[in-house]
């Protein structure tokens, strides 16, 4: 017997426990967007940097710099050549050319001033060393030659250099993985807010439902699909905005290049070119904020549940 009448069993519409379209849902989902494109700015910004220290890392390795201290009674010139001379000779180095008394005056002018006569001060010459690509230097053996061969001649391999950019580029990545983790928790918490909102407007539903022996998996799963749906929405806004924002930077950055702010900038990010690692990142953060966001609701609705009881 069909008391419906024909047609309506399949033309019935289910209503959804939460509502899909309100007010709270359209504001969290800009709070999810707001906060997936600032996590991932800041995890877009982690890989920039490391990638940035990877490459000057690798370009100050290719490089080291002899330094010959003036000597009373001794010609300087013929121990920058001689110092050069011994670098030359010495296994993993491709080049060594000594630097002019006008270069050294050059890379001294940004501190000293223009017009710097060097023979009146006690300014080491340089030689400049490029080294064999792959090959290792040997800095101990290096620098006792040329100490036996040029007394106070001293190599600089830039380690200490290397390692500062190490320490510096660990704590911008380490600060930066801080702001993700700050930005998820802050997060949770805004979605546990949402979830109880949720609840509280609907809890005539939900102890009817529990009341006549409803699963708290089902209502559960009804709370967590509405969210899911929320952070989805919100992820790929954010997310969406985030991949997008580095491209234009870039594009600005090229647009002012030569301009002292752009040029720092640029110095220090190298460009603002993610590559396929950065988008991954973006993806990732999105896609965990999504899932979170569904999970945080689901656990949230059991626990609810589970004190009913």
């Amino acid at each position: 017997m069909d008391d419906g009448g024909p047609g309506i069993g399949r033309h019935r519409r289910e209503v959804p426990l939460v509502p899909v379209a309100s007010v709270a849902a359209r504001a969290l989902v800009s709070v999810i967007a707001i906060m997936t494109f600032l996590a991932s700015l800041a995890a877009g910004a982690a890989v920039l940097v490391a990638g940035a220290s990877r490459d000057w890392q690798a370009s100050i390795a290719r490089d080291a710099t002899v330094q010959v201290m003036p000597a009373a009674n001794r010609d300087v010139e013929a121990d920058v050549a001689r110092a050069a001379s011994v670098a030359r000779a010495a296994p993993g180095v491709a080049s060594a050319e000594p630097l002019s008394r006008d270069r050294s005056a050059e890379l001294l002018e940004p501190w000293l001033g223009s017009g710097l006569d060097l023979a009146d001060l006690p300014v080491p010459r340089l030689v400049a060393l490029k080294l064999r690509a792959g090959a290792r230097l040997d800095a101990a053996a290096l620098g006792a030659a040329l100490d036996a061969a040029v007394p106070g001649a001293t190599l600089d391999d830039h380690g200490a250099w290397r390692r500062r950019l190490s320490a510096v580029a660990g704590a911008l990545v380490g600060f930066a993985g801080a702001v993700c983790a700050l930005v998820l928790s802050a997060l949770g918490l805004a979605v546990g807010f949402a979830t109880r909102g949720a609840m509280a407007g609907n809890r005539e539903i939900i102890g009817v439902l529990h009341f006549v022996g409803a699963e708290d998996r089902f209502i559960a799963r009804a709370f967590g699909r509405h969210f899911l749906r929320l952070g989805l929405q919100g992820a790929a806004i954010g997310g969406g905005l985030a991949a997008l924002a580095f491209p234009l930077a870039d594009l600005l950055t090229a647009r002012f290049a030569g301009d002292a702010a752009a040029d720092q900038v640029g110095a220090l990010f190298g460009t603002f070119a993610l590559g396929p690692g950065g988008y991954g990142a973006i993806a990732s953060i999105a896609l965990v904020t999504a899932l979170a966001t569904g999970w945080t609701s689901r656990r949230i609705v059991f626990r609810h549940l589970r004190g009913l009881e």
